[in-house]
């Protein structure tokens, strides 16, 4: 379950888990093919960022299903939006 905002707590848990997660084979692999999940474009490896589709702030988790490799100004440009309020508010 998803909250509007999230406690301090669960902020510094998942960001935790997030940087457990960029760590592992699975976050390497997803950075090599090089697509930012919001704009489909190719980029290297060294400017792509983990985002949260499910932002942390707003009760998101940092598991597989919910982070995304994303450019750095897709990920500006989402702040504490969901996919689908990015796409309501454009």
């Amino acid at each position: 379950m998803y909250y509007e905002s999230s406690s301090p707590e669960h902020k510094a848990k998942e960001r935790a888990k997030a940087r457990k997660l960029r760590q592992s084979t699975w976050w390497q692999n997803q950075l090599s093919k090089g697509f930012c999940y919001y704009c489909d474009q190719r980029f290297e490896k060294d400017v792509l960022t983990m985002d949260h589709k499910v932002p942390v702030a707003r009760g998101g988790v940092s598991s597989k299903s919910n982070v995304v490799v994303a450019c750095k100004e897709c990920n500006t440009n989402k702040k504490h939006l969901t996919p689908a309020e990015m796409i309501f508010n454009s």
